[in-house]
């Protein structure tokens, strides 16, 4: 009777797999690649426990998507252009364990985001666009051990968190550019091993939110530009490996790990550190490596190499002064050659004084509900007409979503000097009134998206000077407002998505010297001026998705030295000239061309780009042919798909280079007739080609075997995948 059972559910999962998908119903494994999946297919059969849908193109995961699939324990969502997670988007996946959605645009994680996953070990957020966390978001993940928040744009951590994350050994939060931490950031993770805060922008040691961390046994600080370590700095218990190197350090307080008394090992490579004196409250050390050190072997450095060999560590690192101790390693010296000279080192710089932290005797508006643990203060869709007062004067987040005030009148937000996120999303708004934001001076988020604002004046930024990411999208812009940004020196990402601009002009960005991220994607935009982009000299990534465009803005992108990212996907270019990539040809490494009718690409337009391209989006075109890419060798995801190619001997070469690849590109042959619907890795037109045997494909039993997807290229480090490259 089972056995009739199991060949009856296996009969009707192969019955029901979807037509893009391969389903493995032996092993449960469901797998649809690289396809033009727009929604979660819903015949996914039941049973599956492994489902990877990498590659797709889903935008918004709804409520509910997954509810078909309950024995879901491996879910794999990677370049799936995912803009967002709804309420319950993972209820019902109760026995998931592993949950990857990196390389998305995924920008806010709200507390209801990731409800449902209560057995998940493993969450992978890394290479999406997360500006903020709202407390609360992980408060349902308690099986949680590895969460990957790399590579985002995290700028300030709230207290709390991560709070709910219970057994998290190992958070990772590298390639951000946080500069603030809450104090109690990092409460509530009694589990937590180790933590990667490298590649930030943190210019002290975040003493106070570190000292909750009493469990945590690996630091990663580097490449931040803290430049002193000061008095019992690090309050660490368990502590024994601490990296801080590649950072701006120039002194080091004798006592600055004393409270940390587990530490046997101090990177601080790559610094610039002249000498360091004695860390004798460091009394377990037993290695500090200071290669890449301007170090001055004088007098001055006796004590601490008198103390090196007391306390018997071991210290790597060379002089690079005096002349004549150049390039002696530290080990290799003898206290009398280390003589004094005239030289002096500079004063170390004296301790940042601490800021008392305003005490707060402040009640909370009527209707709303102020936490005291969080500094978070919300008032959301309580139908308020007026921006209410008398808020804690250390709240940090105040959520006003949601109501109807037309109009943000000036000084709306007085004594709010610390406050670091402001939502004002959904709320009417037509006017940001001059001084509206006056005081504000902590200000790093501010969200205005989904109101009904025409225009801004620069003044209405006046008195926000920190303020580093600003959401305009869904409202009623028909221009950029020129000159608005003038007094937002750290504006880094600007998001104007979903408005009717028509046009980029001269002017339009001016004051914007620091933006890095430009969001342009749903408007109207026919012209861009040669000029209109160069006061963002800093700009890394540039979407002009869904615009009117009808050519490469070409002379617009000269000067932009830093692009590593342009979008300009459902444009209606349909033909590309010589070169037209070439301003940012040294830069560029992803490039979306798909869904734009294309039907003419010149053989040079490519020009200038290679090695540095690792994805290129063609998919969804008109041409028949495309131009020689061989030298694009450092390619990670490149998507031919539903491009009609003319598999003549002409494309030889492009059907050579996709054998050597090792991607899945999704070519396929729309002619001659003979060959329609194969894919051009296999076809067979190219044998009667002159030339034909001299590449990979003289073998055609192994180009067949190569292009099936094997089952050992299925585990996370396939070349497949390339792109999945491991940084702390």
């Amino acid at each position: 009777g089972l056995l009739l059972l199991a060949a009856a559910l296996g009969g009707a999962a192969a019955a029901r797999c979807p037509a893009p998908c391969v389903c493995d119903n032996l092993r449960a494994h469901v797998l649809c690649l690289n396809g033009s999946l727009v929604a979660i297919p819903d015949t996914i059969p039941e049973l599956t426990k492994k489902l990877d849908l990498w590659g797709n193109s889903f935008s918004v995961i709804p409520a509910g998507a997954f509810l078909a699939t309950p024995y879901l324990t491996h879910l794999d969502l990677q370049h799936c252009k995912v803009e967002r997670l709804e309420e319950g988007a993972f209820r019902g996946l109760g026995r998931l364990v592993y949950l990857n959605l990196a390389s998305n645009s995924i920008a806010l994680l709200y507390q209801e985001s990731l409800d449902g996953l209560s057995s998940l070990q493993q969450l992978i957020l890394e290479g999406n666009r997360i500006e903020e966390i709202q407390p609360g978001a992980f408060g349902h993940l308690g099986s949680l051990t590895v969460l990957d928040l790399r590579a985002n744009a995290l700028v300030y951590l709230p207290d709390m968190v991560f709070q709910g994350l219970q057994v998290l050994r190992w958070l990772r939060l590298s390639h951000n550019t946080l500069h603030v931490l809450g104090n109690e950031a990092f409460a509530a993770l009694p589990a937590l091993r180790r933590l990667s805060l490298d590649h930030n922008e943190l210019q002290a040691l975040p003493g106070e939110a570190l000292a909750r961390l009493d469990g945590a046994t690996r630091l990663d600080l580097g490449h931040n530009p803290i430049t002193y370590v000061a008095e019992e700095a690090l309050a660490m218990a368990s502590l024994r490996h601490l990296f801080l190197d590649h950072a701006s350090l120039q002194d080091v307080a004798p006592d600055a790990f004393a409270r940390s008394p587990q530490l046997r090992m101090l990177d601080l490579r790559e610094n610039q550190l002249q000498g360091l004196p004695p860390l004798a409250g460091a009394g377990g050390l037993a290695r500090v490596s200071l290669h890449g050190n301007p170090l001055l072997c004088s007098c001055l450095l006796r004590p601490f190499h008198n103390w090196l060999a007391r306390a018997r560590v071991q210290a790597e690192g060379a002089c690079a002064a005096p002349p004549a101790l150049r390039g002696r390693p530290l080990d290799s010296l003898k206290p009398p050659e280390m003589r004094c000279s005239r030289l002096r080192t500079p004063p170390s710089p004296s301790t940042p004084s601490e800021q008392p932290r305003a005490a707060s005797s402040r009640r909370c508006p009527r209707g709303c509900v102020c936490s005291p643990d969080f500094h978070h203060g919300s008032c959301e869709n309580r139908d308020l007409q007026e921006i209410p007062r008398d808020f804690p004067e250390d709240t940090r987040l105040l959520d006003l979503r949601r109501n109807t005030f037309r109009t943000v009148p000036p000084d709306a937000f007085p004594g709010l000097k610390e406050l670091v996120s402001l939502h004002l999303q959904s709320c009417g708004i037509r006017a940001l009134q001059p001084g509206a934001l006056r005081g504000l001076e902590s200000l790093v988020y501010l969200y205005l998206t989904d109101n009904r604002l025409s225009t801004l004046a620069a003044a209405a930024f006046e008195g926000a000077p920190q303020l580093a990411y600003l959401d305009l999208d869904r409202n009623a812009f028909t221009r950029v407002p020129a000159g608005a940004f003038q007094l937002l020196p750290n504006l880094i990402s600007l998001h104007l998505q979903h408005n009717s601009i028509g046009e980029l002009a001269e002017g339009d960005l001016a004051g914007a010297r620091g933006l890095r991220w430009l969001y342009l994607n749903r408007n109207a935009i026919r012209h861009i001026a040669p000029a209109a982009l160069a006061p963002a000299k800093m700009l890394e990534k540039l979407q002009l998705e869904r615009n009117q465009l009808v050519e490469v803005p070409t002379a617009a992108l000269r000067g932009l030295s830093a692009l590593s990212d342009l979008k300009l996907s459902r444009n209606p270019i349909k033909r590309m000239g010589d070169g037209v990539f070439l301003p940012v040809a040294s830069s560029l490494q992803h490039l979306y061309l798909d869904n734009m009718g294309l039907e003419q690409i010149s053989p040079r337009a490519f020009a200038g780009l290679g090695p540095k391209i690792r994805s290129l989006y063609l998919e969804s075109n008109k041409m028949s042919n495309i131009p020689n890419m061989s030298n694009f060798t450092g390619l990670e995801i490149l998507n031919l798909q539903d491009v009609p190619f003319h598999c003549d001997c002409q494309l030889l070469p492009l059907h050579r280079w996709i054998n050597k690849l090792n991607l899945r590109v999704g070519a396929t042959c729309e002619s001659p007739a003979e060959a329609r619907g194969l894919k051009v890795k296999l076809s067979t037109t190219f044998q009667t080609c002159p030339g034909w045997g001299r590449g990979e494909e003289a073998n055609p039993e192994k180009t067949t075997a190569a292009s099936k997807p094997s089952k050992k290229k299925r585990s996370g480090k396939s070349p497949t995948r390339g792109f999945n490259k491991s940084r702390a």
